[in-house]
């Protein structure tokens, strides 16, 4: 392959996709721009950024189920500032692997339909992938296509981390905890061993809209918040993370609330905006005065201290705490709540380091160190790509 060659990272998620274009530079994926497009915004629109440039493009098309015309206009936007004719081929984020699939893998029909059978895991999200696969198979039909595989980073968890306390029979059907944010959290393992290859036992806190935690151990998965769906763990955005299953119950029974109901009210409805009634951004409320936006930032702090807590346990024993994604990389104020209530553990964080967004923000003193590493899940899904097309 020449230096010119072309490779896409398509990162779905249920109201955006951000694209990925990378140089393939002989075996290693160079990121040479990206763009992000939001389905909730009016008009629609590619946002593009190129060097230090930034672009705002319109798209014309309309968003249909399948999507082909966007992929054609997105492409067709792409090629006023790349060889789009040099694209060798597409790498995608696919929330969900079951089982079955542990390791990248290219997509035919087969693997396409494979995939496809694993959306009851979870029906929220692996439709928006198979949309973007399927219509860029049909503007593209000789491209290359891979997946790679949000759970895929945690089949390295031990069987017993794994189960719920429920009929073996239900476990062997699938009903069991996957972990997700594995491409985010493949990417820190990697440069967590670059940068700071001492700390055996870490929790990686990825915190975004979506977030979860992850127990690594000399960089392998043992643990993750998350389990068998991505409404798992500690509170996000709109999600609630653990909720007493009796809730549920009750919502169905004595409210006859409907399936539709209650899958709107975790999704969308929960988490952060549910606690507080006024934002679902973090940046909102801590800005916001009012006593429940207040309690809505101390609910998430406690539970993400409490999860780094019983990860501890998992690993038998703690060096590191990571942050990362949106809240971890830019909110001082959310680590400091998180470092004030594990202060037990004598972990301790220097303010000026913190607020400074650094490398490295824990005091020389305390007993776990800490560190802030910003995440790149499509560098992640280039590679794999990449390294699937060298093996074909």
């Amino acid at each position: 392959m020449s230096s010119t060659d072309l490779l896409l990272t398509f990162n779905t998620g249920s109201s955006t996709v951000k694209i990925g274009i990378f140089a393939i530079d002989g075996a290693e994926a160079r990121r040479i721009g990206k763009g992000v497009i939001d389905f909730r915004a009016e008009p629609l629109s590619l946002g593009l950024t190129k060097g230090s440039q930034t672009f705002e493009i319109p798209l014309k098309a309309e968003v249909t189920e399948d999507l082909h015309g966007v992929i054609e206009g997105t492409f067709s936007r792409l090629a006023d500032h790349f060889d789009m004719t040099a694209t060798r081929a597409a790498g995608h984020r696919v929330v969900h692997g079951g089982d079955r699939f542990t390791r990248p893998i290219a997509l035919d029909a087969t693997a396409i339909d494979a995939v496809d059978a694993l959306t009851p895991l979870a029906p929220l999200h692996q439709p928006q992938a198979l949309r973007f696969i399927r219509a860029l198979r049909h503007l593209k039909p000789h491209l290359a296509q891979t997946a790679s595989f949000d759970t895929a980073f945690h089949a390295t968890q031990d069987d017993l981390v794994r189960r719920f306390a429920i009929p073996r029979a239900l476990h062997d059907e699938g009903i069991k905890r996957y972990g997700f944010h594995g491409l985010s959290y493949k990417f820190i393992a990697g440069e967590l061993r670059r940068k700071a290859p001492r700390p055996a036992k870490v929790v990686v806190a990825h915190l975004g809209s979506g977030a979860s935690l992850c127990a690594l151990d000399d960089g392998v998965s043992r643990d993750c918040s998350m389990g068998f769906s991505t409404l798992d763990g500690i509170p996000m955005a709109t999600r609630p993370g653990w909720l007493d299953p009796g809730v549920i119950l009750h919502l169905a029974g004595q409210r006859k609330q409907s399936f539709e109901e209650i899958e709107d009210l975790l999704y969308y409805r929960c988490g952060l905006l549910g606690v507080s009634g006024i934002s679902a951004d973090t940046r909102d409320l801590l800005k916001d005065g009012r006593p429940q936006a207040r309690q809505a930032i101390d609910l998430f702090t406690l539970r993400i201290a409490g999860e780094i807590g019983r990860m501890a346990t998992t690993l038998g024993g703690l060096d590191a705490i990571v942050f990362t994604a949106g809240i971890g990389e830019h909110q001082p104020e959310i680590r400091a709540g998180v470092a004030r209530r594990l202060s037990w553990l004598g972990f301790a964080i220097d303010e000026k380091a913190n607020a400074a967004n650094d490398f490295t923000i824990s005091t020389p003193e305390s007993g776990i160190a800490a560190h802030i590493i910003a995440t790149d899940e499509e560098q992640i899904i280039a590679e794999e790509a990449l390294s699937l097309l060298g093996s074909g």
